[in-house]
């Protein structure tokens, strides 16, 4: 018996819609929104990390010299240039001494002035002091006359009168004697401040070491302590570091570092922490130490360069220890997704500290053996469906 044609028709129509309907409800419960999100699981393990700190730094010279005249005065000449090799006591520049040497002629003639005016006043004491013996000898002589009634009463008292005289020119002739002598103590005090300050008109190097700046050219005038030439000593470098406050705990000095140098391709060198700077700077939230070479590289790297640090922190003892991917952020909270049954939930956990491959210590809210969620293809809520893959598995798809 033929069906009618519309009934034909329905039942062609339910044919062809059902697989459809069916498709499509395979496909939203398969990869849809309603799908099973796929998620890779791991096993929280229980071992120690060796945290480390990474920072960037620069090479700086541990100990750098200015040098330059104590007074003003104008650059004579200039015998070196940057990046020229001085020893200790080398002439790095002369300044022009101007009046200078005429002012130390000008003294060396005082002086001599002096040492005349001395030798003059050492005669006159001599003297006075002649006429003063004379003059005690001749009232001790007209006291006795006196005594025996051969003199007159103001004869004694003249005689006495010379007495006092030939003292005080005595004393006015010490103290011209005096006064020559400071005369002369002064001009030659200041003739070796004089030489001094023309001494230091000798730009000479401090200690072996490179010249790293030539700051004026000849017939500039500089002022005091104004540097004409700056030096470093090459043979002590150093990295001025910094380090994030947040992961700064634990630094302190003689941890043992890597520095990785630009201009060595990177390479390794080993270094050791010298100091931990008191002052932090506030700006950047940084915490600044001083790192160490334990052999200068060769060759040098140029002052300023740009360097990686890392700082290796003591070991920690052994505990549950999950990837930092695995940490999720929830409502504020710290936390991995636990898996049970096939199921998830959100675990808050305490942090420790992270080492540079990746990995946290968990100091809460996990044990060993837990098995966690370690990457998800899209962000997980507590209703969430999952679908453990194996990422090797899914690779060779």
């Amino acid at each position: 018996m033929k069906l009618p044609s519309v009934q034909r028709r329905s039942l062609m129509l339910l044919a062809v819609a059902i697989p459809i309907v069916a498709l499509f409800g395979y496909v939203v419960l398969r990869s849809g929104p309603l799908a099973p999100v796929a998620v890779k699981t791991g096993t929280v393990e229980n071992r120690s990390i060796a945290p480390a700190l990474f920072g960037i730094g620069t090479v700086e010279a541990r100990f750098s010299y200015k040098i330059g005249p104590t007074i003003a005065a104008r650059v004579g000449k200039v015998h070196v240039d940057v990046g020229d090799t001085v020893r200790a006591g080398q002439v790095l520049a002369e300044m022009d001494p101007v009046d200078l040497n005429d002012r130390i002629a000008s003294l060396d003639a005082a002086i001599s002035r002096a040492e005349a005016s001395i030798k003059a006043a050492e005669a006159q004491v001599e003297d006075a002091l002649a006429r003063k013996d004379y003059a005690d000898m001749q009232a001790a002589r007209y006291d006795a006359l006196w005594k025996s009634q051969t003199v007159s009463k103001a004869a004694v008292e003249t005689r006495k009168q010379e007495s006092q005289v030939a003292l005080a020119a005595l004393s006015a002739a010490q103290s011209n004697l005096v006064a020559a002598q400071q005369d002369l103590r002064r001009n030659r005090a200041d003739r070796d401040g004089l030489l001094k300050q023309r001494d230091t008109l000798v730009l000479l190097a401090p200690v072996d070491g490179v010249v790293v700046a030539r700051n004026a050219e000849s017939g500039t005038t500089m002022v005091a302590g104004q540097a004409v030439i700056e030096m470093i000593d090459p043979e002590k470098l150093w990295i001025n570091a910094r380090f994030d406050q947040i992961a700064a705990m634990g630094l302190r000095k003689g941890l043992s570092a890597q520095v990785a140098l630009r201009s060595h391709g990177g390479e390794s060198i080993a270094g050791r922490v010298s100091r931990v700077e008191v002052l932090a700077d506030s700006v950047t939230e940084e915490n600044l130490a001083k790192v160490e070479f334990d052999a200068l590289p060769d060759p040098l790297p140029p002052i300023g360069e740009l360097v990686e640090v890392t700082i290796a922190l003591p070991g920690m003892s052994p505990g549950p220890v999950v990837p930092n991917a695995a940490l999720q952020n929830v409502d504020g909270k710290t936390g991995v997704w636990k898996v049970a049954d096939g199921k998830i939930h959100f675990t808050p956990v305490q942090v420790g500290v992270t080492d540079l491959d990746g990995t946290a210590q968990i100091t809460g809210g996990l044990q060993a053996g837990d098995e966690i969620v370690i990457h998800s293809a899209s962000r997980l809520t507590g209703t969430s469906r999952i679908r453990i893959v194996d990422e090797q598995a899914e690779r060779l798809k």
